[in-house]
């Protein structure tokens, strides 16, 4: 049966996924906007940017992220300097990771959805006097709600499931930054099996249940129209 340090790290995992998720959304619809609408040269560049997390190694991204977030890095003189310390090891730390990591599972379907909304809605409306603000936000944003629905799902899937960044910037600190992911990793460690299945089976079928969800909506983008 799952222990006290266990739900600990089930907690803390919902918390920092549910934060990440919240940020991603805010910070990837103007994003996903301006990727879908842009005829600008340096689109692909950005484009390349967002997906990196798709390919690069976790504990690459990590790394690099441990340096900047860190006492010498920019980040972190500019976190010190606004007097909250550090990220390295901090729940917020954990937040940016994640918020970094889980960027294109979020940008790209939104992205898609903007994309495949078309110019006739919105000129439609432009004709009537809608400006480019009332545009987006009356006639894109309720159009985009099934990209919304799919960012948002995995956004935060992926964000729960997360190993090898949050542990090379949060560490392994118990009720601080130990995630779900590095209390099965460290259940498995300490040759704890039926501890780690326990954790292991919530999160399988956690994850069947949401993708079921994913692929049965109506409302709700497809994953492999997403992944496009």
């Amino acid at each position: 049966m799952p222990n006290s340090s266990d739900y600990a790290a089930l907690w803390l995992t919902f918390k920092v996924a549910g934060l990440a998720t919240l940020l991603l959304l805010l910070l990837g619809t103007p994003l996903a906007w301006w990727l879908a609408r842009s005829a600008s040269r340096w689109k692909g560049v950005v484009n390349s940017i967002v997906a990196l997390p798709l390919v690069l190694p976790p504990t690459v991204l990590g790394f690099y992220l441990l340096v900047l977030m860190g006492p010498a890095g920019i980040v972190g003189k500019f976190t010190q300097w606004l007097g909250i310390g550090t990220l390295p090891f901090s729940f917020g730390g954990l937040v940016a990771a994640s918020v970094l990591y889980s960027l294109p599972f979020v940008v790209q379907p939104l992205q898609n959805t903007f994309v495949a909304i078309g110019n006739g809605p919105l000129e439609a409306a432009a004709t009537v006097g809608a400006g480019p603000l009332d545009r987006f936000f009356s006639v894109a944003l309720p159009l985009a709600k099934s990209g919304f629905a799919t960012a948002g799902i995995l956004g935060f899937t992926h964000t729960v499931g997360e190993f090898g960044v949050v542990l090379m910037v949060g560490g392994n600190i118990p009720d601080k930054t130990r995630v779900v992911s590095v209390q099965i990793y460290n259940h498995v460690e300490a040759l704890e099996y039926s501890q780690a299945h326990w954790l292991s089976g919530g999160l399988l079928i956690f994850s069947f249940l949401v993708l079921l969800a994913l692929y049965s909506s109506k409302h709700v983008q497809p994953l492999n129209r997403a992944a496009k």
